[in-house]
């Protein structure tokens, strides 16, 4: 649980952390970083532990897009504190008017299980160089994820500036009821709207990463074989259990067939002829634990369609195979709750109006990803959809991307995050601006609004 006066301790330190010059906060991402490849054999241990995670699987998708936001940050952070000059128009002559990004002072980071590493201290790179005190409270779905960076942290940080905290719903519940100054949660929609009612009780800003109902709509003209291997991939990292995973497949029907044998052939390629085997098939994670691995049981077992590939588990191993279904009914639960799990429905369409009319009837997603061979037909179904972000011709890489903002949009998120789009979400942009001592234009038109004052003013609406 929490301890009692940890709050206020971060509280009395930042004010000196946030003085911090851009050296200092460089030189606490440079000790986060180098203890972070000192320890990459403990990370892997933590995962496999968690989740059955293979060491490439960890370093691939939790250790470089976290070692690349760290070495953007350091990279980068003398620029993004630079205080910004903005022009001075006409009415405001005599003056010099500036943006300076200062922290927003506490900050809380409630992540989730499905990436414990990247999802948890990801943010935190944001917040320290943005000058913030941080407390991260992890998903107690992920133990040895958690003693990992905690321990890793302790190592860098002291608990004044950096601190996490274990614990079930019952500790993140007694977080949020502090007056935290910016809080940035990543997980459910449904627990999303949770953290957004705590926070309105102090008014905090926060940074919401979402999930949804990913899809992928394939065009005819699109090569079979790379997209299917291309979305298998996306699909089945982490047996699925990833937010911007793909979430459903909508294929022309001249391609359906030709894609759904594509995604076995993939499979297989990926994972050879039985996953379940941890012996023979080392690289295919499992399901988080018995309560997620009964869900999806639940979700394929209700929904009517034709299995075209897996469809098989073992309880015991929390072991889900890869699975592709087609002939799914769009109001099947597949189709209507976030499938977070190796279940892939593939469904026909007749053109890509018709799967752009099926992603605009429905909440907008955290991600869409669209393959085709031709840029204008990939441009059509972007300008005619929403979703907080895109792939062309591929799947997932471009929440690891670190010059492209991650977040969702509406149901999917609010707000962004990684790169300078992180470091803006824990700032604050104040505006400020200097009036000469002699001369300001404005002083012109103060009362009495004489006929010459009026003048002045119309001239200044008119023209300036």
């Amino acid at each position: 649980m929490i301890p009692g006066d940890l709050f206020q301790r971060q509280r009395e330190a930042r004010w000196a952390v946030a003085a911090t010059t851009p050296a200092q906060r460089r030189a606490k991402l440079r000790r986060l970083l180098e203890a972070l490849t000192a320890r990459r054999a403990e990370a892997h241990t933590a995962l496999r532990a968690d989740f059955g995670k293979v060491p490439e699987e960890v370093d691939l998708a939790e250790l470089y897009p976290l070692i690349s936001e760290l070495r953007g940050a350091i990279r980068h952070l003398p620029r993004w504190m630079r205080p910004e000059r903005v022009p001075t128009p006409m009415a405001f002559a005599g003056s010099r008017a500036w943006i300076r990004h200062e922290p927003k002072g506490l900050a809380l980071i409630i992540s989730p299980w499905n990436y414990p590493l990247y999802l948890t201290l990801g943010p935190l790179v944001s917040a320290v160089a943005a000058g913030n005190c941080a407390v991260l409270k992890p998903s107690e779905f992920t133990p040895h994820a958690a003693a990992f960076m905690r321990s890793l942290l302790a190592e860098v940080f002291p608990e004044t500036e950096v601190a996490l905290v274990e614990g079930d719903e019952r500790a993140a519940q007694a977080l949020l009821e502090l007056p935290f100054d910016h809080i940035f949660f990543t997980g459910s929609p449904a627990v999303g709207q949770v953290v957004m009612r705590a926070a309105a009780e102090h008014l905090s800003s926060m940074t919401l990463e979402l999930g949804g109902k990913s899809p992928v709509l394939v065009d005819a003209d699109a090569d079979p074989r790379l997209a299917a291997r291309r979305i298998a991939w996306g699909k089945f990292l982490n047996a699925g259990q990833t937010c911007v995973a793909p979430d459903h497949v909508l294929a022309h029907r001249s391609i359906h067939r030709r894609l759904v044998e594509e995604l076995s052939r993939a499979v297989a390629s990926f994972y050879g002829p039985s996953p379940a085997e941890r012996r023979r098939s080392p690289d295919f994670a499992r399901i988080i634990n018995a309560r997620h691995h009964a869900r999806l049981r639940g979700l394929l077992e209700g929904s009517a369609g034709r299995v075209e590939l897996g469809g098989e588990w073992d309880a015991s191993d929390n072991y889900f195979a890869p699975t592709v279904i087609t002939g799914v009914p769009l109001d099947a639960p597949l189709m209507r709750e976030e499938i977070f799990g190796p279940i892939l429905p593939v469904l026909e369409v007749p053109d890509m109006d018709a799967a752009v009319a099926i992603v605009n009837a429905r909440p907008k997603p955290l991600a869409l990803y669209v393959f085709t061979g031709r840029p204008a037909a990939a441009e059509a179904i972007l300008a005619r959809t929403r979703a907080g972000g895109s792939c062309i011709n591929d799947t997932v890489l471009q929440f690891a991307h670190p010059h492209l903002p991650g977040g969702g949009v509406s149901r999917s998120g609010l707000g962004k995050a990684h790169g300078h789009f992180g470091f803006q979400a824990f700032s604050n942009a104040r505006g400020i601006l200097r009036s000469g001592s002699r001369f300001s234009t404005i002083q012109w038109m103060y009362p009495p609004f004489t006929s010459r004052v009026r003048r002045l003013i119309n001239l200044t609406l008119r023209f300036f």
